[in-house]
């Protein structure tokens, strides 16, 4: 396991828990969906493992160190952040913004080499914009600017990846684009752990899903297992049908939309 939480547990004034035991691993090649409706604690999680928050109780251990003991340099070569695309307002060019990436890797005043330049350019190749190397990061769609951030995070070059809703304000198209990506990212070795509001998306790429409420996992595991009417209608507060669609070659999670009668 590259990367394991045992009991985590965090609270910003010392009394009222955002999450409590939640404890999880995860693999090289593996990606695990956290899900769960808003305020439940995902995005504070997310902090703790990119070692921005420090856990109250538990533990997180990166390749069998504990991750409070690891530099913030360490860390960030091995873990990789990419946060929901946001509105860029100094306009880099989007080679320049994923050249950021190279930083855990350098000195304190040093510059990014011609080997940088090239582990940038690759980044862009894979997540198939490099046709925007020179456009300014401030000019280009949500779509593409989502790809520029899973690319600065690839030029890392880390062992896990971690996103926070990656297909919020996409459409469409794109956030399939995102996650075919993302999905591809895991084929090629690399632990991912994602948020989502979109529980279907566990069924396209995740191994593993956790759903989370009230600042604790209901459930853990495989996605075939976790994703239930009775997990998701506990989390959502709705109910909800999963079915096998025959032509998408997948199931699929339905909210039942309940109508009054008139």
């Amino acid at each position: 396991m590259i990367l394991d939480v045992r009991d985590a547990a965090f609270s910003y004034d010392g009394t009222r828990m955002i999450f409590a035991g939640v404890s999880f691993s995860i693999g090289r090649g593996e990606c695990l969906c956290i899900l769960g409706p808003n305020g439940t604690g995902k995005s504070t999680l997310i902090k703790c493992l990119i070692n921005v928050l420090p856990l109250n109780m538990g533990s997180i251990t990166l390749g069998g160190e504990e991750i409070v003991t690891l530099p913030r340099t360490e860390v960030a070569r091995q873990i990789a952040y990419v946060p929901q695309a946001h509105q860029i307002v100094f306009p880099f060019a989007v080679i320049d913004f994923v050249l950021m990436g190279r930083a855990p890797h350098l000195s304190l005043f040093a510059t990014p080499g011609r080997a940088d330049r090239q582990i940038a350019e690759e980044a862009l190749v894979t997540v198939g914009i490099e046709h925007l190397a020179a456009r300014p990061v401030s000019e280009i769609s949500g779509g593409e600017l989502q790809l520029a951030l899973i690319a600065r995070a690839l030029a890392q070059q880390p062992a896990v990846m971690v996103l926070d809703e990656p297909t919020s304000h996409l459409d469409f198209g794109n956030q399939v684009r995102v996650l075919r990506l993302i999905e591809r990212l895991a084929d090629e070795g690399i632990a991912v752990i994602m948020t989502s509001h979109f529980p279907d998306h566990s069924f396209i790429i995740s191994q593993n899903v956790a759903i989370m409420k009230d600042g604790g996992f209901i459930a853990v595991g495989p996605a075939e297992e976790v994703l239930t009417p009775e997990h998701l209608g506990a989390a959502y507060g709705i109910d909800v049908a999963i079915t096998y669609v025959e032509e998408a070659g997948r199931r699929v999670c339905i909210p039942s939309i309940y109508r009054p009668p008139r």
